[in-house]
C-alpha cells in the first residue's frame, strides 16, 4: 500500500461522505468531456466509472475520489486563474450545474488530475475503445496518462507542458510575476514542493481540489453553493501541494502563492501549477525532483527515464539526461540530511498544529515524522544508502504520539 492509499484508508476511516456499500475498487476510470480545454468542456461534469469488468467506482466513497484542477494563462496579461471542474459518477448529475467560466482570447488552458485509489486511467468521451492507443481525442489534447500503458497511478495531466512554456514565456517577459517563498518563522526559507524538507516518495503526485458532496450527488465548492446546500460536506485530495500550502505554510507563517478560482468567484486559492513554478523559480540547492525511484514512475516496477521525464514534463521540471540526473541514492541521501533536520527545528510549532488524519498520528509533527519514516521504507533508501532510517516513531495503539532523532 503505498503513502497515499495510507491516508486514503484512513481518510475512510473517520469520514462518511457516502452510503455505498460495495467493496471498493482500487482503479477507476474518469471520462473526459468533449473539448475539455474549452469554457464548455470545463463546465461539463467528469465521470467516474470502472476500470475493470465488476467492479464500482463512486466519487463520493473516499476511497476512488477523483479530482480535477484547471489553470487558465491569458497570453495578452500573463496573468493566471484557476478552476476546479467536476467530478461526478457516470451517468448522474451534479447538484448544482458547474460555472461556465469566462476564458480571455487565446488561453492557454491545463488540466492536472488526481485520485485517492491506486490507479486513474483518463478516457476521452466517445473513444471507441478503452485501448491505451485508440485515444486520439487525448493526444489532441495533449493528456499524459503515463508512459506506453504505464499509468502515473494517481495522477495526469492535459497540456501542462503547453501551459508552463506559455507561463514561463511570459515570466520572461516581465508579464507574469512569481512571488519570492518567503521567511518562515523558524527563521528558515519557505519550503516548496521541491524542497527536501517536505517531500516523499511521489511529490507533486495530486491536487488540492476541493468539492461539496450533498445527498448523494457532488457540486464544485464554492460560497454559493455551500450557501445554498444545507448540510453540504467538503472533501478534497489528500495531495503533498495541500500539505504544503494549507497545513505546513500557516503553521510557519508562511504565505501561498494563490490565484482568482473561477469556479468560485471572489476567492484566491493555491494551486499545482503556481507551487511548481515558484518551485522552480526560487528552490535553491538541493532541489529534490521525481527520481528514477518514484513509485509512480515506475514502469511495471523498473526503472524508467522515459516515464521519469514524462512525469517531470507535466509539473514544469528540468528533464534527467541520464541516470545520474534522477539518481535514487542522491534522493534518499538528500531526503535523510535534510528532512529531519528541519522536522526537529519546528517540532514545537507543528505539534501546535493538528494532524490531518488523527487515526494515523495526534499532530503535524508527528504525522510528518511518520510520513517520513514511510518514505524511507517505500523508496528503499535503506538498501540504497545502507543506513537504517534516523527518526524512531513512538506509537500509542497504532496511532504516532511522539518521535525521536537518534
Amino acid at each position: 500500500m503505498n503513502r497515499l492509499s495510507m491516508f486514503v484508508a484512513a481518510l475512510a476511516a473517520s469520514t462518511a461522505l457516502t452510503g455505498h456499500a460495495q467493496t471498493p475498487a482500487t482503479d477507476c476510470k474518469l471520462i473526459l468531456p468533449r473539448n475539455p480545454l474549452t469554457a464548455e468542456g470545463l463546465s461539463t461534469p467528469f465521470q467516474l466509472t470502472n476500470l475493470h469488468a465488476g467492479e464500482v467506482c463512486h466519487e463520493l466513497d473516499p476511497n476512488q475520489s477523483a479530482f480535477v484542477q484547471a489553470a487558465i494563462l491569458d497570453p495578452h496579461s500573463g496573468q493566471i486563474s484557476i478552476y476546479a471542474p467536476l467530478v461526478v459518477d457516470k451517468g448522474t448529475k451534479p447538484a448544482v450545474a458547474p460555472i461556465v467560466p469566462v476564458l480571455p482570447p487565446n488561453a492557454v488552458v491545463a488540466l492536472w488530475f488526481g485520485f485517492n485509489g491506486d490507479n486513474l486511467k483518463l478516457k476521452a468521451s466517445g473513444g471507441r475503445t478503452d485501448a491505451w492507443d485508440d485515444e486520439a481525442p487525448l493526444a489532441e489534447n495533449h493528456c499524459v496518462n503515463g508512459h506506453r500503458g504505464s499509468l502515473f497511478s494517481q495522477f495526469s495531466y492535459c497540456n501542462a507542458v503547453e501551459f508552463f512554456e506559455a507561463a514561463n514565456t511570459a515570466v520572461a517577459a516581465g508579464k507574469l510575476v512569481i512571488p519570492p517563498l518567503g521567511t518562515g518563522v523558524d527563521g528558515q526559507l519557505c519550503p516548496s514542493v521541491r524542497s527536501f524538507t517536505v517531500v516523499d516518495q511521489d511529490q507533486s503526485d495530486n491536487v488540492p481540489t476541493n468539492y461539496l458532496a450533498f445527498n448523494g450527488q457532488v457540486a464544485q465548492y464554492n460560497a454559493a453553493n455551500f450557501a445554498a446546500l444545507t448540510g453540504a460536506a467538503k472533501f478534497g485530495n489528500p495531495s503533498d501541494n495541500r500539505l504544503v500550502d494549507l497545513l505546513l505554510y500557516p503553521a510557519l507563517k508562511c504565505t501561498p502563492w494563490t490565484a482568482p478560482e473561477l469556479s468560485n468567484p471572489g476567492v484566491d486559492v493555491p494551486a499545482l501549477p503556481l507551487n511548481e513554478l515558484q518551485a522552480h523559480a526560487f528552490q535553491p540547492a538541493p532541489v529534490a525532483l521525481v527520481p528514477l525511484n518514484d513509485p509512480m514512475a515506475l514502469d511495471n516496477g523498473a526503472d524508467s527515464l522515459v516515464k521519469v521525464n514524462a512525469y517531470r514534463r507535466g509539473v514544469d521540471q528540468p528533464l534527467a539526461r541520464s541516470h545520474k540526473d534522477a539518481d535514487p541514492s542522491a534522493y534518499c541521501s538528500n531526503l535523510r540530511s535534510i528532512h529531519p533536520a528541519r522536522l526537529a527545528l519546528d517540532r514545537s510549532l507543528l505539534a501546535a498544529r493538528p494532524s490531518p488524519f488523527p487515526v494515523m498520528a495526534n499532530t503535524l509533527f508527528t504525522f510528518m515524522a511518520q510520513r517520513y519514516v514511510a518514505s524511507y521504507a517505500l523508496l528503499g533508501c535503506e538498501v540504497l544508502l545502507k543506513m537504517p532510517v534516523n527518526v524512531t516513531l513512538i506509537t500509542d495503539a497504532g496511532v504516532v504520539t511522539d518521535a525521536t532523532f537518534p
